[in-house]
């Protein structure tokens, strides 16, 4: 396959993918309503994924510890796949299905907000994760695709972009993570702006 005939075919399940998304509005709010709570009330967010979901958790903390557009202060997010030392010593320590989960417990009070990052929904680490964050206090936010795998009902959220095909979920994930970021800057904005 040539580059214009992939480019036309990427862009066009990605935009069929992305319409599908606008059913998520509702839970998408939903969403930006626990981590406003969490974060404005003192709460921090932690994120959570595999492979290229981890990219997404790593970007999301970013956006919130810095910023998005707006210039204000950093909010506690905590990217539970960042830290290589702890991530290699749970895997050689623990079964690997253990890594985040034992990580909500020794990072995440009752009030945080965990948000997962999978594809298939189906990573055991990842359900591992929000089972520990449910019996811990925290409230949830799963990006999921596919039906939602194993993860599916586990969340006080879910957002499951009805694809299978790994780059589209992840790039439908990275525009309603935007969303999200997009819809708290000026929240976060007054919240610093009031000390």
């Amino acid at each position: 396959m040539r580059v214009p005939a992939a480019l036309n075919a990427n862009l066009d399940t990605l935009a069929g993918a992305l319409d599908r998304a606008r059913s998520l509005a509702e839970p998408l709010d939903m969403a930006a309503q626990l981590l406003r709570d969490a974060l404005v009330g003192g709460r921090k967010l932690l994120c959570c994924g595999n492979g290229g979901s981890a990219c997404d958790a790593a970007h999301f903390t970013a956006e919130i510890a810095g910023r998005y557009h707006l210039e204000r202060r950093g909010f506690p997010a905590i990217d539970l796949t960042a830290d290589h030392s702890i991530v290699t010593a749970l895997v050689n320590d623990y079964p690997p299905e253990e890594l985040f989960a034992r990580q909500v417990v020794a990072q995440g009070a009752a009030g945080d907000v965990l948000c997962v990052f999978s594809t298939t929904g189906a990573s055991a680490n990842v359900v591992e994760a929000l089972g520990a964050a449910r019996a811990h206090g925290l409230k949830t936010v799963a990006f999921l695709g596919g039906d939602g795998g194993a993860c599916a009902g586990m969340a006080d959220v879910e957002l499951i972009v009805p694809s299978h095909v790994t780059a589209r979920v992840q790039e439908v994930h990275l525009v309603l993570y935007h969303t999200l970021c997009e819809v708290l800057d000026p929240v976060l904005a007054a919240a610093t702006a009031r000390g």
